[in-house]
């Protein structure tokens, strides 16, 4: 296994029965996913994809013992589905929505406080641990098992992440994106810690974006630990001209002050191989692969 799921999770859809939960949690199956049940209120007692419906959480972790959900609801029903998965206590709750309130978010990040549940997301591609388990709608055909890493703030470069893995001759171990909305769930910090943890991930491929103090944070947190894996970093947004209001809740906490410059200094002063081209992560991959021994 890797970190936070794998063939062995139980895995609740919330929002099973609509059209773009139908479309991916066919597909995850087809992957081999463990997916167990689905939750759409009011259709409880029902089959879909060949799984029970329950109306409420709590009744699918009675039943079948679920302990990851991924929901597609809609960002206005996001809150109330987050409360009701920590109420259930599962551990990892994946939301794929765009768009939630930010004052929902704000909300969610107190219900989960002091709760066992970890939330990826919102507005993320999701979790996938290759050939075990795949949360989310990434497309899974360009993943492979391996030992690196992947976490990511943008969406789209979590796919361009896995396929510099490939290029360098390696697979991965998991892949998560964190979420392109203003507020999300887990950050840098808490995902490294895991991978860190990990005796099947050997390197870390982080990618970051202009907004906030995230990787600054990372850095930090890398900076102190006594033992540590090898990290590759890039930072989106280089070409934005400085001052450039961008639309994460981290920027207008700091007024556009930070510089991708800034961050990659950061990271670089903690000891993370940065990457000035997204394209140049594989050579780095490659350069680590002989002296640190990694496996592909």
């Amino acid at each position: 296994m890797s970190i936070l799921v794998d063939k062995n999770s139980r895995v609740l859809c919330q929002g099973i029965t609509g059209t773009q939960a139908t479309f991916h949690i066919r597909r995850s199956l087809d992957y081999g996913t463990n997916v167990v049940a689905g939750v759409t209120p009011g259709k409880g007692g029902n089959m879909h994809l060949g799984l029970p419906v329950f109306n409420t959480v709590r009744e699918a972790v009675a039943e079948t013992g679920v302990n990851s959900s991924v929901m597609y609801v809609p960002a206005r029903s996001v809150k109330e589905a987050v409360r009701e998965a920590a109420e259930a206590g599962l551990e990892l709750v994946v939301c794929i929505a765009d768009g939630v309130p930010i004052r929902d978010m704000i909300e969610i990040k107190n219900i989960l406080r002091g709760s066992r549940t970890k939330l990826i997301g919102p507005n993320t591609p999701g979790i996938i641990t290759p050939g075990a388990a795949r949360l989310g709608i990434f497309p899974e055909n360009i993943h492979t098992p391996g030992r690196i890493g992947i976490v990511s703030r943008s969406s789209t470069l979590t796919y361009e992440a896995v396929v510099e893995t490939k290029r360098a001759g390696m697979g991965q171990s998991t892949v998560i994106g964190l979420g392109d909305d203003m507020i999300f769930g887990m950050d840098f910090v808490d995902v490294l810690e895991y991978f860190m943890k990990d005796d099947n991930t050997d390197a870390v491929v982080m990618i970051g974006a202009l907004g906030g103090t995230f990787e600054e944070n990372a850095a930090e947190y890398y900076r102190s630990l006594k033992h540590k894996k090898p990290i590759i970093g890039f930072v989106a947004g280089e070409a934005i001209p400085f001052g450039h209001k961008m639309g994460y809740a981290g920027d207008i906490i700091t007024k556009g002050r930070i510089s991708v410059q800034d961050k990659k200094d950061a990271m670089n002063a903690a000891g993370i191989t940065v990457v000035n081209n997204i394209n140049a992560i594989h050579e780095k991959l490659q350069e680590l692969a002989e002296p640190a021994g990694l496996k592909k």
